[in-house]
């Protein structure tokens, strides 16, 4: 099997025995009890097949009785519960936050296919962008740092194992400023960033102390400088996007603002930099800006950053500016610190001429002005530029000046493996000069239920306001259903980073905007529609993803992963235990998930996740027993490599 090794792993949780087969105890039962069994059993079947008038429902009630009738068949993780109370004998709490795990395995079961460990090399594997793969590619504008997946034979069939002595994170807001080095153990960034304040080891963790390349007094003054200069404060700015982010200091500061921020950088030379944020608890993804489109709506961020993200705006035509105006809002701001900027200052520090330096700003000016951006201010180390509001007098001068062109129809929101190109992306049409292209978005926290403007202007194929009103209420119901099955759910400090693997409107993530959590939207590339533009109207961040690939991220992202519907979605397009074993890459220890899906398909997946010992169980839906959507609820268990003496 690929991957794996021999070498024994831990897990401080003790499996149970192997169940006596329930049929063991009818041998002495006498006849009379058989027969009376045998009566009751048929009649259910029969009662439920006039119920449901499918076989595979009535199979369903025939579990659902069996279960009852024969609990002692498995106590820990039952198949099917009717009620969520029953439940409560999955352990959603934490159990690894100091000391190490020891002792047990997968108990072997016949009947489920068991997933091994994988190498303790494969512990940081990132499919997609992993290091070794990228060498084979063009470096000719960093385009070997974007996504490159293994092929179908290349995947691996185990199950990536967590460094030894892995704890479970600090709790939010602690992990802004702490993280164990046993879960991130890479001290190059202490050594390599220790003059700029962004990291610092001490003893058995790291310390991050909030400074960065420009903000050497912390990203929280940084900010503060920024809030001096545009409104930080009035809710007109929700959604942010740092390019080059480092360990994502400015993105963790901007949270105690209401400000949500997409951090990412590329898997490169500034070792588990987006490792470190994710480990903060702090939304993040790797990435780079290449040839290929963001993987983000158009008109996603009210505000764009870059401090000293080395990132040469002024190049390729403008090719990577472009790219940010087209995910950025109308009236958003573009924020620059770090060369060029205030480059009369620290031309020397830079160890650059003035010249160099003077083209360089002199080229960023020219491509803003392309994009008919407006210089907002520019004040000591901070230059912001504000995207019009409307291309109208865009368009008036592009009778005169051609460069870059207006681009030709298309979806500006299409950004899955989307070529960038070097045109300017129209915004839509206006009917005069005061007008948001696009339409006028509440401030926050109102944008979060406001009709976004995509829904109300009819730009989404099925989609109207009352289709959201009607799933908003719906989120509501089962957010609510989903705390009495995890009553971890509701606990602060329980769950940190969540990820919903098929977020449709956003519905789960906007019922937990009180909780102190983030929550990862996905839109699958494959959905029938693209409302991940919604998800951002409202206020919140995603960002596209095919589950027959790996996700930008690093192993032990999530704390909670959300599925909805995503393997009757992906049925016939890529393997199940494919999307799982993914899953269980991108879920910490102790990580919990909740499954959505035909009663069949759980079936399926609950015997995929038994072989990669998850204690799970399925449950009704919060409609009752009579719907074929049930839930599948599980907990990954806590195990980690071995020692190094003992590898």
């Amino acid at each position: 099997m690929a991957g794996s090794n021999q070498t024994p792993y831990y897990t401080p949780t003790s499996k149970p025995s192997q169940p006596t087969h329930p049929f063991s105890s009818w041998k002495r039962l006498n006849l009379y009890y058989s027969l009376a069994a045998i009566t009751f059993l048929c009649c259910a079947c029969y009662y439920a097949g006039q119920l449901q008038h499918t076989t595979t429902t009535v199979g369903l009630h025939l579990s659902n009785i069996a279960s009852s009738c024969f609990s002692s068949q498995n106590t820990t993780s039952p198949v099917f519960s009717s009620s969520p109370v029953s439940s409560s004998q999955l352990d959603f709490t934490t159990h690894h936050s100091a000391g190490d795990g020891d002792g047990g395995a997968v108990v072997p079961d016949d009947t489920v296919k068991i997933y091994p460990p994988c190498d303790v090399k494969y512990s940081e594997y990132t499919p997609c962008e992993d290091p070794a793969r990228s060498l084979k590619y063009n470096r000719d504008r960093l385009i070997y740092r974007e996504r490159h997946c293994p092929e179908k034979s290349e995947f691996l069939k185990c199950r990536i194992p967590a460094p030894y002595g892995y704890k479970n994170p600090f709790k939010w807001p602690m992990s802004r400023d702490l993280a164990w080095y046993a879960n991130v153990p890479h001290k190059e960034l202490t050594v390599e960033k220790a003059v700029q304040n962004w990291i610092r080891f001490e003893g058995d963790r790291f310390r991050f102390p909030g400074g960065g390349t420009m903000f050497p007094n912390g990203a929280d003054a940084y900010i503060d400088d920024i809030g001096k200069l545009i409104n930080l404060k009035d809710g007109s700015i929700r959604t942010a996007i740092d390019t080059g982010c480092g360990v994502a200091s400015w993105g963790a500061y901007l949270l105690s603002r209401n400000i949500l921020a997409i951090s990412f950088a590329p898997r490169d030379t500034h070792e588990a930099q987006v490792q470190f944020a994710l480990e903060r608890g702090v939304p993040a993804l790797i990435g780079v800006i290449a040839s290929k489109r963001l993987p983000y709506p158009s008109r996603a961020f009210d505000m764009a950053h870059c401090s000293r993200c080395l990132i040469p705006w002024g190049e390729y035509d403008g090719t990577y500016l472009i790219e940010v105006d087209r995910v950025l809002r109308p009236g958003g701001y573009w924020i620059l610190s770090g060369p060029p900027i205030h480059w009369r200052k620290y031309w020397k520090g830079w160890e650059r001429t003035k010249e160099d330096l003077n083209a360089e700003q002199t080229k960023i000016e020219k491509v803003a002005r392309s994009l008919c951006w407006k210089k907002f201010v520019e004040k000591d180390d901070i230059a912001i530029w504000q995207k019009p509001y409307n291309h109208l007098q865009c368009k008036e001068l592009r009778k005169t000046s051609k460069n870059p062109p207006m681009c030709p129809a298309q979806d500006p929101d299409r950004a899955w493996y989307t070529e960038i190109e070097t045109c300017l992306t129209s915004l839509p049409e206006v009917s005069s000069e005061e007008k948001v292209a696009g339409g006028q978005l509440e401030k926050w926290p109102k944008r979060l239920h406001a009709i976004p403007p995509r829904i109300s202007r009819g730009t989404l194929n099925g989609v109207t306001s009352d289709t959201f009103n009607k799933d908003s209420q719906l989120w509501k119901r089962r957010v609510s259903y989903y705390k009495t099955v995890n009553n971890q759910l509701g606990q602060p400090g329980r769950y940190r980073n969540l990820l919903d693997m098929n977020a449709y409107l956003g519905g789960f993530a906007a019922n937990l905007v009180d909780d102190p959590v983030w929550v990862m939207n996905i839109v699958p590339a494959e959905a029938n529609v693209n409302t991940l533009g919604v998800i951002y109207e409202r206020g919140l961040i995603g960002t596209y993803q095919s589950w027959c690939e790996a996700m930008s991220t690093y192993p032990r992202t999530y704390d909670l992963i959300h599925a909805d519907s995503v393997f009757t979605l992906y049925k016939d397009r890529c393997e199940m235990e494919d999307i799982l074993l993914e899953m269980d890459r991108i879920l910490r220890p102790e990580g919990s998930v909740i499954i959505r899906d035909d009663v069949d398909t759980l079936i399926k997946v609950k015997r995929i996740t038994d072989g990669l010992n998850w204690d799970s169980q399925i449950v009704d839906h919060e409609d009752g027993p009579l719907e074929r959507e049930k839930l599948l609820f599980a907990v990954k268990s806590y195990w980690t490599a071995p020692s190094i003496q003992e590898s």
